[in-house]
């Protein structure tokens, strides 16, 4: 069975599923229908699925992510065989990568959640949530479903949340739901962004995780200023590692702007813009 053939079938099962999107036309091209089948991944409510569907999406998955290219944490460098660290005590256990988040083999990559964490329901929304849970499948949202109903009420800004990875190349997703910030940010929401680092990092060492890929919590949707959520990460992340037994933690950017303002503060340099992008680093797209 080829690529479109899966794609078909999902999308035929999909529709099945729900009545309502039975009316929903077939694109002409490979492109529209794999976009479709991410769309009805996305807005699929929590439950089972046949394991034939399972299965065929699983095939799926694993292709798209071999053909994607796998970034295995051990082969990036760390950041004190890069540039000089005056600040940052912990150069050999702290790595820069820029690149898709869902291409990281590490134990665990941190999805930043919203309070209901059951993944973003838009169709083919550009959020880190959506990113993950369409790499991961449908037993992602499922296994947060069973969190949620355990917990009995949304998950608490700042707190972190695991799972398994199912078809992302990281082992766990550990989900943390990040401050939204209106028209400045309070101490409140500064306390906040440190604490989802901070308590995913907690979650990480009590589970016996060795690696965690960050993404830039809070900087998207929720509108936390990418340069004072930089210059948290660092030294909150820097500090804890002083007396953790976590072997690299992974700051993943994707926007040029987060990029940018995590190796400055990493480095601490007073360079141009354009000084910075000339710098030699990990870099991939």
């Amino acid at each position: 069975m080829n690529r479109e053939e899966r794609v078909r079938i999902l999308i035929d099962y999909l529709k099945k599923e729900n009545t309502g999107y039975a009316s929903l036309a077939d694109p002409v091209d490979y492109t529209g229908r794999r976009r479709l089948l991410r769309s009805l991944m996305n807005v699929r409510w929590p439950g089972e699925a046949d394991p034939e569907y399972t299965r065929i999406q699983d095939e799926l998955l694993k292709e798209e992510a071999e053909q994607k290219g796998i970034v295995e944490w051990g082969q990036l460098p760390t950041i004190g065989g890069q540039f000089p660290c005056e600040t940052i005590k912990n150069v050999d256990k702290i790595s820069l990568w820029r690149g898709d988040i869902t291409r990281l083999s590490v134990d665990a990559i941190v999805n930043a959640a919203n309070s209901q964490m059951l993944g973003c329901f838009v169709p083919c929304h550009g959020c880190i949530d959506n990113a993950i849970h369409s790499a991961a499948g449908i037993q992602l949202r499922n296994e947060c479903a069973q969190i949620m109903e355990a917990q009995g009420h949304e998950e608490p800004t700042g707190k972190a949340k695991i799972t398994k990875g199912y078809n992302l190349p990281a082992k766990h997703v550990i989900h943390t739901v990040g401050p939204i910030v209106g028209m400045q940010v309070t101490e409140k929401q500064e306390e906040e962004l440190k604490s989802c680092y901070l308590n995913c990092m907690k979650l990480a060492e009590k589970e016996g995780i060795k690696s965690i890929a960050f993404c830039c919590i809070s900087t998207g949707e929720f509108h936390f200023p990418n340069k004072l959520a930089a210059e948290i990460a660092v030294k909150t992340v820097d500090k804890y590692l002083s007396s953790s037994k976590l072997e690299r933690v992974i700051f993943n950017v994707f926007k040029e702007e987060d990029y940018i303002y995590i190796r400055r503060y990493l480095h601490k340099s007073k360079g141009t813009r354009e000084e910075i992008k000339k710098w030699t680093i990990w870099y991939s797209v």
